[in-house]
């Protein structure tokens, strides 16, 4: 597992990359995120495992948070990866293109991580 954290807006974004080889272990890691931030407002997560994609955004306005994190694993042909990024509201709203490059950096700036 890695993480990072940026802050855009008062809002935090936590984001955690975990390479995984097949889907059984996806709901156990998704739920232990969401009891470690239980006071978080967006738990939103996509994976890629053996070509096969989910994506939830978890009540964000739909494709401003998952779709941009699936874009990021795609533009860097990942495969066999889960991205979890927890979202702390900051007070301030970022609308739509805001949440969504919000959610696509937060996927960057963990897959620079692990490619640099």
């Amino acid at each position: 597992m890695i993480t990072n954290e940026i802050e855009i807006k008062k809002s935090r974004f936590i984001t955690y990359l975990y390479n995984l080889d097949d889907e059984s272990k996806v709901n156990e890691i998704i739920e232990s995120i969401r009891k470690e931030h239980k006071k978080a407002r967006h738990v939103v997560y996509v994976y890629k495992i053996n070509n096969t994609a989910k994506i939830n955004d978890d009540g964000e306005p739909k494709g401003t948070a998952g779709m941009p994190i699936f874009n990021v694993i795609e533009k860097n042909n990942l495969n066999n990866v889960l991205i979890i990024v927890v979202r702390y509201f900051g007070g301030i709203k970022l609308g739509a293109g805001g949440l969504f490059r919000a959610y696509s950096n937060s996927a960057s700036e963990i897959i620079k991580k692990i490619t640099n």
